[in-house]
């Protein structure tokens, strides 16, 4: 039996123990009880079976023997006693409350949970309705999902913690060895000059047991040996330990490594452009690492000549939102960014499509490297001199950048529409390193690597390696 429609509960309770029916038997004027009840007030009956008896509610007249069994009102009960094991507020939720059918389709204009009859009525006439059972396979999905999400992201923070806890360790075990060693070469140094005083004193002891004539034997020497030594005082080992450890500013941290995450959203598998590419650079067979055929070549040239080092990606973009990562680790020299091609008739094109000014009057190897001239980019240079290449109005700049970990992964962000240009440290955390903002891109824009005059290679990482 369907109990969506709500069952009046006096119906299936017996007016003498006033609880729900148990064995049911019904009367002629439809009141019905419990069998053990109704039987409790008959006993009379049993003597004389023929003994009117009335109606414990309407005082109707009856014979005992014209009960009858009521099998209705008996499964309603069974039905009652399971709706009553079960959680009424549960099964209250599964029924709608206008039609008191069961709710069992979801609609996604409304973000409701309704019944067939709901989905029939104007209110919900034309919306996209889904059954509950695969919605909620969906939601499950996406939990799911974010739950790895939330453990990775954990997982990750933990790895950060972790490498911070080794960073601060390390530099304490080097203080460590730095004030042993110390240490150690004081003791030398006391242990040499006590060895030098035990000799003068020997000396002097054994002149002064001699004959006069041996205790003023070199007596010169002697005396100015004594007169000339002083106590060389070891160098002071400071107590205090030069690197003071500072817990690290996990707001921050949690900030840096957000952003990081947020534009890794948006990374994209660059691949290298092999067209036109001369013999100066070489680029793998799967187009995701190019480095210097022979760099001990290249040493003597001009530096206007490393232009002929550039690569350009194979993808453009001219909107939208891009992010990329380069390995440059084992390298002592690189520059890497984006670069746009600009419209100037006094521009040449450079061996791999790359277009500069052979008139520009460039001061160092990295000069040209700047905004105006369609470059947004980074460089290493030296093995430790990491620069960043601006311009201004009345000049170009050289920004010098500090590094507190040297990085052997770059993320580079692209956004077109806000105009950006942005550098991570991943090795560091995902930590800024530097960015672009307000720039113009009048043309379309392509990923840039330049492995410089260095042997080592620049490798594109895939998506989330």
């Amino acid at each position: 039996m369907d109990l969506s429609v709500p069952v009046n509960i006096k119906e299936v309770t017996c007016p003498i123990c006033l609880a729900l029916l148990t064995e049911p038997l019904s009367l002629d004027c439809g009141h019905s009880f419990c069998q053990a009840c109704i039987t409790a007030k008959n006993k009379e009956s049993v003597v004389c079976p023929r003994l009117e008896r009335s109606c414990p509610v309407c005082q109707t007249r009856y014979q005992p023997g014209n009960l009858r069994p009521n099998w209705y009102l008996a499964h309603i009960v069974e039905k009652v006693k399971e709706v009553k094991r079960s959680p009424w507020k549960h099964q209250k939720r599964e029924l709608c409350v206008h039609h008191g059918e069961k709710l069992q389709i979801f609609c996604k204009e409304d973000g409701k949970v309704i019944c067939w009859r709901c989905e029939l009525s104007p209110e919900h006439r034309g919306h996209q309705t889904f059954t509950i059972d695969k919605v909620v396979k969906e939601c499950q999905s996406y939990i799911q999902t974010e739950r790895q999400k939330i453990l990775k992201g954990f997982n990750e923070m933990r790895s950060i913690l972790d490498s911070e806890e080794q960073r601060e360790l390390q530099k304490l075990e080097e203080e460590e060895v730095n004030v042993l060693d110390n240490l150690a070469a004081a003791k030398d140094q006391l242990g040499q000059q006590k060895q030098c005083v035990r000799e003068l004193i020997t000396d002097l002891l054994r002149r002064t047991q001699g004959t006069p004539v041996e205790m003023l034997q070199d007596v010169i020497d002697v005396m100015k040996r004594s007169e000339s030594w002083t106590l060389k005082k070891p160098k002071a080992v400071s107590k205090k330990l030069k690197h003071v450890f500072r817990a690290p500013d996990l707001s921050r941290m949690l900030q840096v490594f957000k952003e990081l995450r947020d534009v890794q959203c948006h990374w994209v598998d660059v691949m290298l452009n092999p067209v036109n590419t001369v013999s100066n650079v070489v680029i793998s067979a799967d187009q995701r690492q190019v480095k210097v055929v022979h760099a001990c070549m290249f040493r003597n040239l001009d530096p206007r000549d490393f232009s002929a080092f550039g690569v350009l990606g194979c993808q453009y973009f001219s909107s939208g939102r891009y992010y990329w990562e380069v390995d440059v680790s084992g390298k002592v020299a690189w520059i890497l960014g984006v670069h746009s091609k600009r419209n100037n008739p006094n521009k040449t094109k450079s061996f791999v499509g790359v277009d500069f000014d052979p008139n520009a009057n460039h001061q160092n190897v990295c000069s040209r490297y700047n905004p105006q001239n369609g470059y947004w980019v980074i460089g290493l240079q030296n093995e430790f001199e990491y620069n960043a290449f601006e311009y201004s109005s009345s000049n170009s700049k050289i920004l010098t950048l500090s590094m507190s970990v040297l990085p052997h992964r770059i993320g580079v962000f692209l956004d077109c529409e806000a105009g950006i240009v942005s550098f991570f440290n991943v090795t560091n955390q995902g930590s800024l390193i530097y960015k672009f903002s307000k720039c113009c891109f009048s043309l379309p824009t392509y990923p840039y690597f330049n492995p410089w005059n260095c042997p080592g290679p620049m490798t594109l990482c895939p998506p989330s390696t």
